[in-house]
């Protein structure tokens, strides 16, 4: 049984390892935003360049996460989050040294399967680790602190830019690497799940993969007119097939049976995604809410701040800290969003959240080569961050709850899967459609226009997310069908990087209580 308690010398190195080794991996796809126009300067790489220098963290973490925590379970939380920080490490040194865009995507692709293995294990390890008394209060402290990180990150990504140089935004990775190992290698205890038992599914975690590389490629490749038609199709073909073939796996692994028949004694392997946690409509409505609503997020905060320093003439550091007061709502308002919706239901808040947000994203839209900070963008960003409050906390708790209980850690990982893939194919396919291919980002009036079509279409698909939620979610959603329902950990702050990764896996009672989600990441402007 877990037995650390939090105020004690062991459970602040816990804390101190989970938090900074969750924060080196989230950190780094703040900063490599606010980096992006001086690589492309120094690495000569054209719109689809910046594209997958995003995109390719983004493709092997979403693919390969769910696979990590269940590696984690098996063979020790705290081995494989130790193997994924060292990953990590190696792999930002390889970002750091790239003498070439291709480089430097396979080295944030490495990058990603590094944070599919540290990612998971962070909250696992709190969860396994503290007295279940003092769990929640652990998982509040891991959330805030998160938080403040995600903060200081665009900021300090910006004076790294401009004082060292955009290779520094990797290579700093490296120190802050070597102290989670040094502290977690001495301080925190090893743990694994004792029930996890069968052979891991990793032809399913390759399908998925495989179906996100060829979805994504086809539609950031297709509008350049650079790429063979025929390669271009070959790879939508590749990405449907997979994800055909992902299906029909999971779905046989679920029955316990071979895809492609067989015998012998060797065990089926259990299923990465359980199909039957989709037999809930109202959490399968949830699911394609927030696919719309993170592939809106995730094009806004690809183009946000490259337009700020490309069109508005922003320095690094100032187009970093653009977003800092979406932050800053979120600390403040999910708490009492989560609550709100506790007792109203997560209907209304939802709805009005993704207005909210979507008139926000339409003001950001409006920001050009004559906008100031505080007449333009910094009520645009309030207003965005205001509905962005609203409706994740709202969201996240629902997520759980229209889950049978038993599927909650598959369930919150299902969810933070679909916000990884939505922002994924979300930045591969608008911004090519709204015009911002080759060398977009040396024109500034081109890359203006570019934004503005792609700011509208990410709003219309926000408020195309709000008139689902309206229809589909019920405003007693939040209320388990068994009379109990789940209780996130975090008290704080929800992800706008992603919902939460783990949670609590224990349950109150009915009765009305304070509900705002978990985190997996700080706030990712």
């Amino acid at each position: 049984m877990p037995d650390v308690r939090l105020g004690t010398a062991p459970g602040r190195w816990i804390l101190l390892a989970t938090v900074l080794g969750s924060s080196v991996a989230m950190l780094d796809s703040t900063v490599v935003n606010v980096a992006l126009p001086r690589l492309a300067r120094d690495l000569h790489a054209d719109m689809a360049g910046l594209q997958w220098t995003v995109n390719a963290y983004t493709l092997t973490l979403a693919g390969f996460i769910l696979l990590g925590g269940s590696l984690g379970d098996r063979y020790g939380r705290r081995r494989i989050f130790l193997i994924g920080v060292v990953w990590f490490a190696v792999a930002s040194v390889l970002c750091g040294m790239a003498l070439n865009v291709e480089m430097l995507v396979l080295s944030r692709a490495l990058q990603g399967m590094g944070g599919a293995l540290l990612t998971p294990g962070s909250l696992a390890i709190i969860q396994a680790s503290f007295a279940a008394d003092d769990r929640p209060r652990a998982v509040g402290a891991w959330s805030g602190l998160g938080g403040v990180a995600g903060a200081v990150g665009p900021f300090a990504g910006g004076w790294l830019v401009e004082a060292a140089g955009w290779r520094w935004v990797f290579l700093l990775n490296v120190p802050l690497a070597a102290v989670v190992v040094l502290v977690a290698a001495r301080h925190v205890p090893e743990s694994v799940d004792p029930d996890a038992r069968g052979r891991f599914d990793v032809p399913g975690a390759a399908l998925a993969a495989l179906a996100l590389a060829g979805t994504t490629y086809a539609l950031t490749e297709a509008p350049g007119g650079r790429t063979p038609a025929v390669v271009i199709g070959a790879a939508a073909v590749v990405g449907v097939a997979a994800a055909a073939g992902f299906v029909l796996l999971e779905r046989a692994r679920g029955r316990g049976r071979r895809l492609f028949g067989g015998r012998g004694g060797r065990e089926v392997p259990q299923p990465m995604l359980p199909l039957d946690v989709f037999a809930s409509r109202q959490f399968s409505a949830v699911n394609v809410v927030t696919f719309i609503m993170y592939g809106g997020m995730g094009v806004l905060f690809f183009l946000f701040v490259l337009n700020l320093q490309v069109v508005g003439g922003f320095s690094p550091i100032a187009a970093g800290t653009a977003l800092l007061p979406v932050t800053a709502l979120m600390l403040l308002l999910s708490a009492r969003a989560g609550a709100f919706a506790q007792k109203v239901g997560p209907r209304l808040p939802m709805t009005a959240g993704l207005l909210v947000a979507a008139l926000g994203m339409l003001l950001v839209g409006r920001i050009d080569k004559d906008s100031s900070y505080v007449r333009d963008v910094l009520p645009a960003v309030v207003v965005f961050g205001l509905g962005l409050s609203a409706v994740v906390a709202p969201l996240t708790a629902t997520v759980l709850a229209t889950a049978d209980v038993r599927h909650a850690g598959v369930a919150s990982g299902v969810n933070n899967a679909v916000a990884r893939a939505a922002g994924l194919l979300a930045v591969a396919a608008i911004p090519p459609l709204a015009g911002l291919t080759g060398d977009a980002y040396n024109d500034p009036s081109l890359f203006s226009h570019g934004f503005h079509i792609a700011m509208r279409a990410c709003a219309a698909l926000l408020a195309a997310g709000a008139v689902l939620t309206f229809f589909t979610v019920s405003s007693d959603a939040l209320r388990a069908p068994t009379g109990e329902q789940v209780e996130p950990e975090c008290r704080r702050h929800c992800s706008v990087g992603a919902p939460q990764l783990q949670p609590e896996p224990e349950t109150v009672p009915a009765a009305p209580a304070g509900h705002d989600g978990t985190k997996a990441a700080p706030p990712q402007p």
